[in-house]
Order: C-alpha cells, then structure tokens, then sequence
C-alpha cells in the first residue's frame, strides 16, 4: 500500500475548502441566513454577524475541506481513483459531520424542522462537490 501525499490532501483540502465557502455563503445569503436569523430570533438569540463568524466559517471550511479529501485519499487504495470514490468520501463525511448532528438538533425540538431538513441537504450537496473538487487535485506519490 502506498503512502498517502500530504502535499496533495493539504492542496485538494484547499480547492475543497474553497468551494465550500463559495457555496456555503452563497446558500447562506441567498437562503439560510434569513431562516436561521428568524430561527435565532424567535429562542430569543439573535445571531449577529461579526467578522469573527466570518473568520471561524473560512478557517473552519478549510479544515473540513482538508479532512474530506484526507478521507478522499484513504479510501481511495480501496475503492479506486474514481469520481465515484469521491463521492463516496464526501457522502461519508456528510453523514459524519452533517447529518447525525442535524438529527441531533432536530430532537432538541428548537429548531424547525423544514429548515434543518432543507440546511443539510444543502450541505450534502456542498461536502460532495467539494470533495470532488479536492479529490481532483490529489494524486499518490511517485514511488
């Protein structure tokens, strides 16, 4: 079994993290942020938007999108050099990082339920794009 280059999962993870912000704020500004305002607002939270949000979202995009293209480059040995294996590795992380914690938020009974349903689809669609996007820029290590 190869060894995995770091070199490449530290570039893919970039690239991945840069499409996770373009979309996340995008689905954020076109979409989600007048929901979870609202969300906020009526558990008596009003989320305000500071320059450190910002900054935790970008540097917290980047280190999810180097740990999915890490995924990316572990499975791949097994599963092949495919788009495929990127979806795989970009659903997986989904499941991990979105989905089972949406289910948590979702049994609080806080949130509403349409809006957690409508988030984490939408983070399904952002953590396999970018995963194919950071698995496009990964490549073994010359032996």
């Amino acid at each position: 079994m190869s060894k995995m280059n770091w070199k490449r999962v530290f570039l893919g993870g970039l690239l991945a993290g840069v499409v996770i912000i373009i979309l996340g704020f995008a689905s954020y500004f076109i979409y989600l942020g007048t929901a979870w305002k609202s969300a906020m607002e009526t558990l008596g939270y009003p989320l305000s938007e500071t320059a450190g949000m910002y900054i935790t979202s970008i540097i917290g995009s980047f280190v999810v999108g180097i740990i999915a293209v890490w995924l990316y480059a572990a499975i791949r040995p097994r599963f092949g050099a495919r788009p495929k294996t990127a979806l795989i590795a970009g659903f997986v992380f989904w499941i991990l990082g979105g989905l089972l914690p949406y289910l948590s938020f979702g049994s609080m009974g806080m949130f509403p339920v349409n809006l957690l349903i409508v988030d984490c689809l939408i983070y399904l669609v952002i953590m396999v794009v970018a995963t194919l996007f950071g698995a496009w820029i990964y490549k073994e290590p010359s032996q």
